[in-house]
């Protein structure tokens, strides 16, 4: 049995810390330029740096998007971008585009390259390809069913390695090579400036009838006709270690803190319960499926991994994500008083129940029974996202455990 990686996407230094402290074995993150996520926050050449340094002393490694498809204005660009990315020392960096992977073999060598599934790997033949070009690692084609993957692996080195997406959002263009964005508002999705309007609404106007929008669907608001569901695999470990895949990648590099502790948590256990035992993995499944669904989701689906979708795999009367939890911070230190110190993200009160969940796996209730500010005040809330806050919920706290709450009625 080849050796499992889970892959976690990070927006940012703390969601990167995050990731690394709830069960990543690798973290994948975008700098200022080059990447497919422009609105993501992103990271600064010091931000990558540190989330290096930090993610290599937790035997971590760390990948750098690159996978932007380059026009001529972008090569001399991103040619002084890998001279200063030699000096960080990131694992691998992650490219879709020849050109440049041409300009990171010469400047970076020593630097592995994954090839990004922006650039359609859906059989053998191109694998080996990029192999011969010098790649480590191939991204498969989100495309692809596990029968596929299974007879790449059969048809292709032992030592080039296969990721695959198993959990997150999807797309409705061919490995992300959409057209949407950039003709409708100007911002292209295959430069990292998507604005997702595979979520919007949309209605059908006959030629003829200018004005008369007519819903494509049984709803009088019009519906969402590209809106897929999120791919999940959680219930399928068994079939993707079987198919042969090195790495377990995770969608989402703007999600939050949250999300990427949940996400990484969960697939954490389910591959180390399947590796002790098969039976410890079935056992456990309920739990795999409950904390999977407390992060934002869209609905689930298995995508091309058993065939290709149906229109069951589509959502048409909402763009919207189901929220079960909300963020309200992360534990980063105590103060003289043994007040637990966090940045807040969400609104929360003295007296209000809210749960600490831990990276081993635990979820524990607890009551807010004080909550001080940075002068040393008392405050009974605190409305400002981002302020820094000390407090006491009757438990012993340690670094990266994350404050939440759930938003079950």
């Amino acid at each position: 049995m080849r050796p499992v990686e889970l892959l976690v996407p990070a927006s940012s230094l703390e969601v990167l810390k995050v990731a690394v402290i709830f069960g990543a074995d690798a973290v994948y993150i975008g700098g200022e330029a080059f990447g497919l996520r422009a609105k993501a926050k992103n990271f600064s050449l010091e931000e990558m740096a540190e989330g290096i340094e930090f993610a290599h002393e937790h035997n971590v490694k760390v990948y750098v998007t690159a996978n932007i498809l380059a026009h001529n204005y972008d090569l001399e660009g991103v040619r002084n971008y890998f001279e200063e990315l030699k000096s960080i020392k990131p694992d691998a960096l992650i490219i879709s585009d020849p050109g440049v992977f041409t300009i990171a073999k010469e400047v970076c060598p020593e630097i592995d390259i994954h090839v990004s599934t922006q650039a359609n790997n859906t059989n053998y033949g191109t694998y080996n390809f990029w192999k011969s070009m010098g790649a480590t690692r191939v991204v498969t084609a989100r495309e692809l069913s596990l029968r596929e993957i299974k007879e790449i692996r059969e048809n292709i080195p032992d030592d080039l390695e296969i990721e695959t997406f198993v959990h997150g959002a999807m797309c409705i263009s061919y490995s992300g090579r959409c057209l949407l964005s950039n003709f409708m508002v100007g911002r292209d999705a295959n430069s990292g400036a998507c604005t997702h309007p595979c979520r919007w609404k949309y209605s059908v106007v006959e030629e003829k009838r200018p004005g008369e929008y007519f819903p494509v669907y049984e709803n009088e608001r019009g519906t969402y006709i590209f809106n897929s569901k999120d791919l999940c695999m959680i219930e399928h470990i068994p079939e993707l270690i079987d198919a042969g895949i090195d790495s377990f990648k995770i969608e989402g590099r703007m999600k939050t803190a949250l999300y990427v502790a949940t996400v990484a948590r969960t697939y954490s256990k389910a591959i180390d319960d399947y590796l002790e035992s098969p039976q410890k993995y079935r056992d456990n499944m309920d739990w795999y499926i409950d904390q999977i669904t407390n992060c934002t989701y869209r609905q689930f689906t298995t995508g091309f991994f058993f065939g290709k979708p149906s229109e069951e795999s589509q959502i048409y009367d909402s763009n919207t994500y189901v929220r079960e939890y909300t963020y309200l911070g992360m534990v980063s230190g105590m103060n003289d008083e043994g007040l637990y110190r966090i940045e807040q993200r969400n609104k929360f009160t003295v007296g209000e129940k809210i749960e600490i969940m831990k990276p081993g796996g635990d979820n524990i209730e607890v009551t807010v029974k004080r909550i001080v500010n940075e002068k040393g005040e008392e405050v009974e809330s605190a409305p400002h996202p981002k302020e820094v806050l000390f407090v006491d919920l009757g438990e012993k706290l340690d670094m990266y455990d994350i404050l939440r709450r759930s938003e079950e009625e």
